[in-house]
């Protein structure tokens, strides 16, 4: 068996390429990281090292990984075609923005693959919610017409991951790039039953669910808002390290009162019980406290203007929570903080502030969150804006 995986970075090489390879697969890595994708592809193995409490059921253990490949798609796409057609399972990690990149490999492979194999299977591991059927988008409209005869060599399923992988060391200590990756023993990876006809990808640890919504946005509104609170208000009080910064009381009840809000709107809008979302907050918090990651608020709170889009986990909950008739106080100081952050090597983190010094607080409002006017949202976050300008 064979997958391809497009994202050879840590998430790419520390979770969704460790389970494939623990499901059997032989892993084709794909990037247009030139320097990584030689290392990998004159390694044997490498190593995920799991550090920090791991909670129950879960040990700290390294893991070795090995039948793997890499290829470069910059330098020879028709390559990672032939891989792609004759591939089980398709995966990414590259990032939602991304997706429209991979679209044209993928298509390729399908144009290639043979008639009659089985269907690939294709599913995107994005911090975004429908990442897969956007990719899926992107392949169909690249595909036009032709579409309606490659349909069928493809099936895609949706998926909500969650794993911690902290900023890595660039380079291995020997010399080189480095491969091996450090990450939190915690993870899940849920995807979605209906798209596999009942043939199922071998994922040891993937759970399949017929529904995959409310997992996807409690994961959303649940680790990736809380992990944006913590390095937003983190960076406010000075706090360098996400550990640190949940070490300062003040900090952590801001983090806390977000949290709060996004598990009344989850319990609200998908059934979930206050107690299980009480539990599941203590477990993502307790994960964010692992001090054997050394994860900072820079690199957690980079691409702050991907943070506040429309959908995404600041402005996505607060805005259901305001319709709603919910408090949002909480999740409010953290959009303010996220006005404030300012990080000279992130181009997003520079034009954050640059539009806000070259908009109203109205059209800065509009543009960037997505809000209309006559949204309940819209006035606070106006407010916040014209404070930040001021």
């Amino acid at each position: 068996m064979k997958a391809v995986h497009f994202g050879a970075g840590n998430i790419g090489r520390g979770f969704v390429g460790m389970l494939l390879h623990q499901g059997g697969y032989e892993v084709v890595f794909s990037d247009v990281a030139a320097a990584l994708v030689d290392a990998l592809d004159a390694a044997e193995s490498y190593t995920v090292h799991e550090v920090g409490d791991g909670g129950p059921g879960r040990e700290n253990r390294d893991k070795v990984i090995t039948d793997f490949r890499a290829l470069n798609s910059a330098e020879d796409p028709e390559a990672v075609a032939s891989e792609v057609a004759s591939a089980e399972v398709v995966t990414t990690a590259v990032g939602p923005t991304i997706l429209k990149f991979i679209a044209p490999h993928i298509l390729a492979g399908l144009r290639g693959r043979a008639d009659g194999a089985s269907p690939l299977q294709v599913m995107a591991c994005e911090n975004a919610i429908g990442a897969t059927e956007t990719l899926r988008e992107h392949i169909v409209e690249l595909a036009g017409e032709e579409w309606a005869s490659l349909e069928a060599k493809a099936v895609f399923a949706n998926t909500a991951v969650d794993r911690i992988v902290p900023g890595q060391p660039a380079e291995a200590p020997g010399g080189g790039v480095a491969i091996d990756v450090t990450v939190e023993p915690f993870y899940e990876w849920a995807i979605e039953r209906g798209a596999f006809g009942g043939n199922l990808p071998n994922i040891p640890g993937a759970h399949f669910v017929d529904e995959l919504g409310p997992y996807i946005e409690r994961k959303l509104f649940t680790v990736n808002t809380g992990h944006a609170a913590a390095a937003y208000l983190g960076t406010r009080a000075g706090r360098e390290k996400i550990a640190d910064a949940l070490a300062d009381e003040q900090v952590a009840a801001g983090v806390a009162a977000a949290l709060e809000e996004t598990s009344a709107l989850l319990s609200a809008k998908h059934g979930f019980t206050s107690e299980d979302m009480e539990a599941y907050r203590i477990t993502i918090l307790g994960r964010f406290r692992n001090p054997a990651l050394p994860d900072t608020a820079d690199r957690v709170g980079r691409q702050p203007l991907r943070k506040l889009s429309r959908k995404e986990r600041l402005i996505g909950p607060a805005a259901e929570a305001a319709e709603r008739g919910l408090s949002a106080e909480g999740l409010l100081t953290v959009i303010g903080a996220a006005l404030e952050f300012s990080l000279p090597e992130d181009e997003q983190a520079v034009e954050l502030q640059e539009l806000l010094g070259e908009l109203s607080a109205e059209a800065f409002t509009e543009q960037v969150t997505g809000l209309s006017a006559e949204h309940p949202l819209f006035a606070p976050v106006v407010d916040l804006v014209q404070t930040r300008q001021g």
